[in-house]
């Protein structure tokens, strides 16, 4: 079993194979981190402690990591509370039985307030769904305008048009049409989820659309002409040359895509009030507590250590997809 790239020199410095070059490069990628996270550290703590706010002096290392400690105990304190409330329903639904064997019993919903961890879920259910919708839209829109450089020349201005603009900018307008058209006595998913997973999508397909669409346009011209002599139809000619050609070209696409679509996701959380991290960080600066600052700090190192895994994960489903194998962690 062939062992990952990462691991190499940490088994060949034990093994004592050329020990200088191998601890060289085992410093640089693991030492050189950890000294820039130290240095970093030791700015942010000299700093807090010169930021005076309202609030009090602006959170530092130790503060942080204090509050993140109490959320995780808030978490586990909250989950105690939702199974001693569905134990005394099934208590009671078992004794309601035992006098009355008729008797249907129904769980009801634990309706506690979610916790910070509850938030993330949900913040990334919902960046989940609307990053594969957006992609199942933006991928075949990106290989047909890449296949006709007149339908890629008609629509590229509306791309550029869209492209930039704000999600802050879609979020009324989508908020309004979701309110008159998601119409239900008893919905599937609330209307605030609704609309922060479109105002996300909206956001973030256009990096994706035309990565695609360059990534198909510069197929070789020597594979074009292998498809031609072999008579390939259009499918085949799509899914056996086209798409493995351009598979890095609509991974970098989807990275970008992904990244700005959880960076956008907490804005729409925050002004459309939908449950998520956007919404725990506005309810701790509205709230104005001495912890609140804290707080809202945790949340923003979550938000970033999520947004570098997704990115991670992102560049290992290409490698593992892709027949370029030359995409190197970083």
């Amino acid at each position: 079993m062939k062992l990952p790239v990462f691991l190499e020199p940490y088994v060949a410095l034990v093994k004592g194979v050329n020990p200088k070059d191998n601890a060289t490069l085992i410093f640089r990628q693991l030492g050189l981190p950890v000294v820039g996270l130290l240095v970093f550290m030791m700015v942010w703590s000299g700093a807090a402690k010169n930021i005076e706010t309202s609030l009090g002096n602006f959170p530092g290392p130790v503060e942080v990591y204090n509050q993140f400690t109490n959320l995780v105990d808030e978490h586990q304190a909250e989950k105690e509370k939702a199974q001693a409330f569905f134990e005394r329903q099934q208590a009671r639904n078992e004794a309601r039985m035992a006098q009355d064997p008729d008797f249907v019993s129904t769980i009801r919903p634990y309706t506690g307030a979610p916790t910070f961890f509850d938030q993330i879920k949900t913040s990334l259910f919902t960046v989940f769904t609307a990053f594969v919708i957006g992609s199942l839209i933006a991928i075949p829109i990106g290989i047909l305008i890449g296949m006709s450089d007149g339908l890629y020349r008609a629509v590229n201005p509306i791309i550029q048009l869209f492209k930039p603009v704000s999600p802050l900018a879609w979020l009324p307008l989508v908020t309004l049409v979701v309110s008159a058209l998601y119409i239900s006595e008893s919905p599937m998913f609330q209307t605030a989820f609704i609309v922060s997973a479109i105002t996300v999508l909206l956001s973030s397909i256009w990096s994706t659309i035309i990565n695609t669409a360059v990534g198909v346009a510069t197929v070789s011209k020597d594979l074009l002409n292998v498809s031609k002599v072999l008579n390939l139809n259009a499918w085949t000619h799509v899914t056996k040359i086209l798409i493995p050609s351009a598979i890095p070209m609509i991974f970098t696409g989807l990275r970008i895509s992904l990244g700005i679509a959880w960076m956008v996701l907490i804005a729409a959380e925050m002004l459309s009030q939908s449950p998520g991290l956007g919404k725990f960080i506005w309810d701790q600066f509205q709230n104005g507590s001495s912890e609140s600052m804290s707080r809202i700090m945790v949340a923003v190192l979550v938000i970033g250590l999520i947004g570098f895994f997704l990115d991670r994960l992102m560049l290992l489903l290409q490698k593992t997809v892709s027949w370029d194998k030359s995409a190197v962690l970083r």
